[in-house]
């Protein structure tokens, strides 16, 4: 156990003690009255101390949220049991470092045998698993001569998950409906899927293939035949976790943007009728094989919110050696990178054999830096190098994308702003044109 501190009365009488002690050496005052005064001093503070030690430490009980959303803030509450005798305390909570916190320290006078609450709030910095390290006590002693500190448990581990506020909203909506407030454009064609979906009545602008004979003959007025887009297709998301994602845009890595992404486009195929699974691959590894139904969202959650991007080159090849000997089924594999040219031969030779059997899309993520770069004036010749070389790096990046559209590939040039709507659109183009 830690000793307890002087406090500021404490330290405030031993100043006067020692102007007292001063006096006396000038013949000012009584050498008695200064041994006498440091001598009740001294007693005073030996029983305060004591008194403090002795005190029990209050029952501390936490509240936290059950799910924790990165960069969203949530109120956290305390509650401390008091004991036999009032207390009067500091109160710090030992969250994780690193969060933004409003609200701490406070100070409580804890009733006797009376159970005191106190609210604040914290808005989590990162993914992952972290923990609560206890609860920052420091007691005051009876007189207000001591302070000492203790940590009072509990300790407890909490887990944060993407932000998953847009998939609570989207729930409120219907799949068409949703992908709208994405940003994704849908470009329909008017009852031509390829699953019949109803018979009714013919509208303008319906093709003459839509069109039932036999059910126009028994109604006797034109009847066309409704088609959506098919259902129980497979969708697997291949998401980059080595160094490429560990760029930043604002606050988020650009790996926190592309979880977000995926887990949106996730939750519409689901929607759809799909399954989805997750391949990670670079850095930190997990793997969902694809899953029906919205409740899947979950397990694709639990898999992935821990997954960080690592310094490490992604061996693009082995993850497509891995996802091939994975998954059997055709599936739409969006691959979701930050493409360079130097990682061009490689992903070349991965999605060439993702090819064999799989729809791929190449989704690579732009710097919103570059654009801002070149879209700035240039007064000054370090201005003008910087434009330059944003400039230069923009067509290298071009020149990589476009290679890999020469040899068919589908490829998604965007900022992390632009990357779940873009992801959505092109989900639902495959689907649309029977790509699957």
């Amino acid at each position: 156990m830690s000793l307890p501190r002087p406090a500021p009365p404490l330290l405030a009488a031993l100043a006067a003690w020692a102007a007292l002690g001063a006096a006396a050496g000038f013949g000012l005052a009584a050498a008695a009255t200064w041994y006498a005064a440091g001598a009740l001093l001294l007693a005073l503070a030996l029983l305060d101390a004591a008194r403090v030690l002795r005190a029990p430490t209050p029952q501390v009980e936490r509240t936290v949220p059950d799910t924790w959303p990165i960069g969203i803030e949530r109120p956290v509450s305390l509650h401390l049991q008091g004991a036999a005798r009032a207390q009067r305390l500091d109160v710090f909570d030992l969250y994780p470092g690193g969060w933004r916190m409003h609200g701490l320290p406070r100070r409580l006078e804890l009733r006797r045998d009376q159970r005191s609450s106190l609210d604040y709030r914290l808005c989590a910095q990162a993914r992952g698993d972290f923990a609560f390290a206890g609860v920052q006590l420091r007691l005051h002693s009876p007189w207000r001569l001591w302070r000492h500190s203790r940590v009072a448990p509990p300790a407890q581990r909490v887990r944060v998950f993407p932000n998953f506020a847009p998939l609570a909203r989207f729930a409120l909506f219907g799949a068409d409906q949703a992908s709208r407030l994405v940003g994704a454009h849908l470009r329909r064609r008017r009852g031509e899927g390829t699953d019949f979906h109803q018979m009714r009545e013919y509208r303008r602008g319906d093709s003459l293939r839509q069109i039932d004979w036999k059910a126009t003959a028994r109604a006797r007025r034109l009847i066309s035949r409704e088609y959506q887009d098919e259902r129980n297709q497979q969708l697997v998301l291949l998401l980059d976790t080595g160094r490429r994602l560990l760029a930043r845009d604002g606050a988020l890595a650009h790996f926190d943007h592309v979880l977000d992404a995926a887990l949106v486009v996730a939750y519409l195929a689901l929607r759809q009728g799909d399954a989805v699974g997750l391949l990670a691959a670079g850095g930190d590894r997990a793997w969902v094989p694809p899953r029906r139904g919205v409740g899947a969202i979950d397990e694709l959650l639990r898999a992935s919110y821990a997954l960080q991007p690592q310094p490490v080159a992604t061996d693009f090849l082995a993850a497509a050696t891995e996802l091939a000997l994975r998954q059997n089924r055709r599936a739409l594999v969006l691959l979701v990178t930050n493409l360079r040219d130097e990682d061009l031969d490689d992903l070349l030779a991965a999605v060439h054999l993702l090819r064999k059997r799989h729809v791929v899309c190449v989704a690579s993520l732009r710097e919103s830096a570059l654009d801002t770069a070149l879209g700035e004036e240039v007064h000054d010749l370090p201005g003008a190098i910087r434009a330059g070389a944003a400039a230069q790096y923009l067509q290298q990046r071009s020149a990589a994308h476009e290679a890999l559209r020469e040899h068919g590939v589908m490829v998604l040039d965007v900022t992390c702003d632009q990357l779940a709507a873009s992801l959505v659109e092109k989900y639902l183009a495959v689907k649309r044109d029977g790509l699957l």
